[in-house]
């Protein structure tokens, strides 16, 4: 579904993405680790059409969309978790929710429908703010924002950063079940065995280039991983 290659992206003098290879299949989860400044982020801001990149390719079903702005890359089936969750404080749940589906015309109440059935807590907070919502209240938020979009391929920065435990595992349990509707996932995760519980295959990104990459169960456990994500 997702092929990158040669992935260069710069911010002035300094190289963050050093000729990036990375591939996510259709209906897969594929995690994309290493540590802060590796360019984890920046990836997907550059598939998001977020960032600007120098150079390369980014190709969604065959098609080149580097360069594309966000507004043109989201009606083509691609949705982003932000870090942080950065739902919009001043507006009510409902709103933020609508916000994911502003590409599209129509369907909000079903795809609002289906949001609620999957995390049915949504229900009782439509009327709340988003500055009224606790940290794991507005990642939830978020998570629900991202899948209004009806996303084919849905990128997710750090979901689990600032959550509770009890949440941490809440979160393994709902992106196993986004996966099971077939939605493709590219997550980027600071939590390694988080991320590679629900992956696939993963990535380690290190100093802007991929050290590593396996399938999912060949790096649980593999000390050279642990060595590469720590940049020791």
């Amino acid at each position: 579904m997702l092929r990158v290659e040669g992935l260069e992206v710069a911010y002035g003098p300094v190289e963050v993405l050093k000729g990036l290879d990375i591939e996510v299949p259709k209906g897969r989860v594929v995690a994309l680790l290493g540590g802060n400044g590796s360019g984890k982020s920046t990836t997907l801001k550059a598939i998001m059409g977020a960032t600007q990149s120098q150079a390369g390719s980014i190709r969604l079903d065959g098609v080149e969309i580097r360069g594309l702005p966000p507004e043109r890359i989201v009606p083509l089936g691609v949705s982003m978790v932000p870090q942080g969750r950065r739902i919009f404080a001043p507006l009510t749940v409902r709103e933020n929710l609508r916000l994911g589906a502003f590409a599209r015309r129509g369907g909000f109440r079903d795809d609002l429908d289906r949001v609620l059935e999957r995390f049915p807590e949504l229900g009782g907070w439509l009327g709340r703010r988003g500055d009224a919502l606790s940290v794991g209240q507005q990642q939830l938020v978020a998570f629900g924002r991202g899948l209004m979009a009806r996303p084919k391929l849905l990128l997710m920065d750090e979901p689990s950063a600032g959550l509770a435990p009890r949440l941490v595992e809440r979160l393994a349990e709902i992106l196993a079940d986004i996966r099971r509707t077939g939605t493709t996932i590219l997550l980027v995760e600071q939590n390694i065995h988080l991320a590679l519980s629900v992956a696939d295959f993963g990535y380690v990104l290190r100093d802007g280039r991929i050290a590593m990459a396996d399938q999912a169960g060949n790096l649980v456990g593999n000390h050279e991983i642990i060595r590469h994500y720590l940049g020791g």
